[in-house]
């Protein structure tokens, strides 16, 4: 994950527990790698279910791998925008169905973990007039799939020469179950001409089947989260 640079503005709040963020394992620029593991500390804590089955991975970029968000701590600006290649978050089912999803997103200064209309309101801001450049499109995969497929040999944070653009997470490489070494381009490559047309049930089968999930839009990342029960 690599940084790039833009225009803002911001709104709404909402309660949920919060935890010190700094108690997860955390590494800049590897933010596909930090949510690996705080999906596996959730769980391994008795926050999430034993199985993640609660957690889903969110990957989010475009076809010109330049995205903004808001509050995060990365940016040098007042309202924490930053221009990201891609970004990676984590989404969690409440287990009281009347609760908002919560979002756990290691690179912001929102609270830790944020409710999702939350999140989506401070850091993603729909409402925002962006050039079609700079609309997001969001992968949405279940988390216990993503535990077993992921795997990434941190090759795309090397320059030509072999020399590391940020320092790697000092934990060894994340290989797949079938012996893959490296498919991180696979969930990065995405497209808003195949976002799903419509969010249905058959949206939430697909994302609890598949290894690459679903494309969503920013309008309908609330609405897909909202069917999974």
């Amino acid at each position: 994950m690599a940084t790039l640079n833009l225009n803002a503005s911001s709104s709404s709040s909402s309660s949920s527990p919060t935890l010190e963020a700094s108690r997860f394992l955390h590494t800049p620029y590897y933010c596909e790698e930090n949510v690996y593991m705080l999906c596996k500390n959730l769980s391994e804590d008795g926050i999430a279910k034993s199985d993640s089955s609660d957690l889903f991975v969110v990957f989010i970029s475009n076809e010109k791998k330049q995205i903004p968000l808001w509050n995060q701590k990365a940016s040098h600006r007042a309202d924490g925008v930053i221009l990201w290649d891609y970004h990676v978050i984590c989404v969690q089912k409440r287990k009281e169905s009347y609760l908002p999803h919560l979002v756990w997103d290691l690179d912001s200064t929102l609270p830790f973990p944020s409710p999702l209309p939350t999140y989506v309101a401070e850091a993603i801001q729909p409402s925002f007039q962006l050039f079609s450049e700079f609309k997001r499109v969001f992968r949405i995969v279940h988390a216990p799939i993503f535990l077993r497929n992921f795997a990434s040999d941190r090759r795309h944070m090397k320059d030509s020469d072999g020399n590391w653009n940020s320092p790697p997470p000092s934990y060894d490489v994340i290989v797949a179950e079938d012996g893959t070494v490296h498919n991180l381009n696979e969930y990065m490559e995405m497209s808003s001409a195949d976002v799903v047309k419509t969010i249905g049930a058959d949206t939430v089968e697909t994302v609890l089947a598949q290894k690459l999930g679903v494309l969503v839009s920013e309008t309908q990342l609330e609405e897909l989260f909202s069917l999974i029960s």
